[in-house]
């Protein structure tokens, strides 16, 4: 049996849809969507010591549970 290599509700058609909109972007339209990332004020944007990533990662899967 094939194990899926892909993280829950993800499988390749997604993947590859994803990779298809970011390599068809305008320079533009990357610059847009990253501003507006930014102005969403539902989310936050920050620096994290690469040692710390791990440790971030664990308490963000543990808050979605």
């Amino acid at each position: 049996m094939k194990q899926n290599r892909f993280p829950p509700g993800w499988d390749e058609d997604r993947v590859r849809r994803v990779l298809a909109h970011y390599e068809e972007q305008s320079e533009a339209e990357a610059v847009a969507e990253d501003e507006a990332a930014f102005e969403d004020r539902t989310q936050t944007v920050m620096e994290v010591p690469t040692e710390l990533v791990p440790a971030v990662r664990e308490l963000i899967a543990r808050h979605g549970r």
